[in-house]
């Protein structure tokens, strides 16, 4: 399979990009490239390989939610001048 240089005017044209005569080869040459490397990649035998789901092995490195006693509402706000009964008073943001 291979692109030619009209399929290359037709797709820049669909991406509404402009490319002058040089650019318009230089790309055509580097798909073929990409392709004729693909192609070989279709050679490989994959028959046993099972399918990933990520193509790096990753674990989760988050660590366990463990509830524990967290500071009280009368400290988190002893050091505002902006607050009403247990909650921050923040300037509006929403109009």
């Amino acid at each position: 399979m291979s692109v030619t240089k009209n399929e290359v005017e037709h797709i820049a044209k669909l991406a509404k990009l402009k490319f002058n005569e040089n650019e318009i080869d230089e790309y055509t040459t580097q798909l073929n490239q990409i392709l004729t490397y693909v192609d070989k990649l279709n050679e490989l035998d994959t028959e046993n390989i099972k399918p990933l789901l990520h193509p790096v092995d990753g674990e989760n490195v988050f660590r366990e939610d463990v509830q524990k006693k967290s500071i009280s509402t009368e400290d988190a706000l002893k050091n505002t001048l902006y607050k009403t009964d247990k909650y921050f008073k923040v300037p509006k943001v929403i109009k």
